[in-house]
This record gives C-alpha cells, sequence and structure tokens, in this order.
C-alpha cells in the first residue's frame, strides 16, 4: 500500500527460533462458572475466545482432570463470566485451587448470580457474563475445547457505551502475560481506522 509505513519501536528485528508451545500472548482471563449433580465450581480460564459470530459461539479449552471438566461433561452448559481489572485477586486464586473440596465462590469472596437459561451460576462481581450451552467438543490432549453456543449475555448498565458496545475504560479488563496480570494500557486507535486515512475500503 503506497504511503504506508509501519512504526517499529526499536531496531533489533532479529528473531529466536523456540520450540514448539503455547507461548502467546497477551490471553483474555475469565472465570469459568459449571454447575451439575448439585455442585457448582468457578475455575480460571486464559484459553477463551470467540469461535463463531453467527450463531454466536465461544470456546474454551479445559484440562480433562479440573473439576470445571468434569462438570461441563455432565450438564452441557457453562458461563464465562468476565472479570475487571480489580477481581485479580479473585482471578488469582481462583486458578489455585480445586472446587473438588472446597466452595470457592466463599473462598475468593465472589458472589452466585442468577442466570436465565442456565444453571450454572453467574460471577456477580464481573462486569461480564455470557452463559453458554455445549455445541461442540473436541479432545485435543491435555485439554477438551468446548465450543458453547451464546444463549445469554448480561452486561453492567455501567460499562455500556455507545451503540450498546462496551465501554472498555469502564469495563477495565485484564489479560494473562506468561504468568503475569496486566492491564490493557492505553488505547491505540479504532479498527478499521487505518484501511479509511488510506481509502482502501469499499
Amino acid at each position: 500500500m503506497a504511503g504506508f509505513h509501519p512504526v517499529v519501536e526499536g531496531e533489533d528485528m532479529e528473531k529466536i527460533v523456540k520450540k514448539a508451545s503455547t507461548l502467546f500472548l497477551p490471553k483474555p482471563v475469565a472465570l469459568i462458572t459449571t454447575s451439575h449433580g448439585g455442585r457448582d465450581n468457578v475455575m480460571t480460564a486464559a484459553w477463551v475466545n470467540v469461535a463463531c459470530m453467527e450463531p454466536p459461539q465461544v470456546a474454551v479449552a479445559v484440562r480433562e482432570s479440573r473439576f470445571t471438566h468434569e462438570l461441563i461433561k455432565g450438564s452441557g452448559e457453562f458461563v464465562v463470566n468476565l472479570p475487571s481489572r480489580d477481581l485479580w485477586r479473585a482471578v488469582d486464586l481462583c486458578g489455585m485451587v480445586s472446587g473438588r473440596n472446597r466452595d470457592k465462590f466463599r473462598l475468593a469472596g465472589l458472589t452466585r448470580g442468577e442466570a436465565r437459561e442456565v444453571c450454572a451460576p453467574l460471577v456477580a462481581e464481573c462486569p461480564l457474563n455470557i452463559e453458554c450451552r455445549v455445541s461442540a467438543e473436541l479432545p485435543l490432549g491435555s485439554h477438551t475445547l468446548f465450543v458453547g453456543l451464546v444463549l445469554a449475555v448480561h452486561l453492567s448498565a455501567a460499562c455500556e457505551g455507545e451503540r450498546g458496545a462496551v465501554d472498555v475504560e469502564a469495563f477495565q479488563p485484564l489479560v494473562l502475560n506468561h504468568r503475569e496480570y496486566w492491564d490493557m494500557g492505553r488505547r491505540l486507535g479504532r479498527f478499521g481506522e487505518t484501511a479509511s486515512e488510506l481509502e482502501v475500503v469499499p
């Protein structure tokens, strides 16, 4: 594209080839809630993302040994709860202990909220909650990828932006970089802004 010059900070562009791994960042951080057989649980997950737009579906990878894996297999449902950065300590705690023998809601000081379409509870403190029913599952090795059809979305009124979008500044999401929690930092620009400036969008 004529006239387009990417700006790259730093001059050292040498690459180091590393062995195959899950080195990928940043990772969105979510709390996955589940319920089955009179038990519920909340688990921290960083392997979560959108899988399809129409119909809306999201996916989460869960290790087979986890209690959450057992509850999703039993119920066919889960909720993706997106926390704000002030919840990072609760998020960290929910990723470090098992819910098989402990009530992690109580341990982390989190509140069970009532879902509309599934039995799993919401995390009331999270600004965004996405209720899902399993539409597909794929065993991959150490983890199973569960794809969930979105049944309902709950957004804190304080975090609703223009045209029903999420006000990111009000939401204050966090991500996982390697083994550290980070907030999102500053906004760099809007989606499509560069193409619009160069008049390459039809």
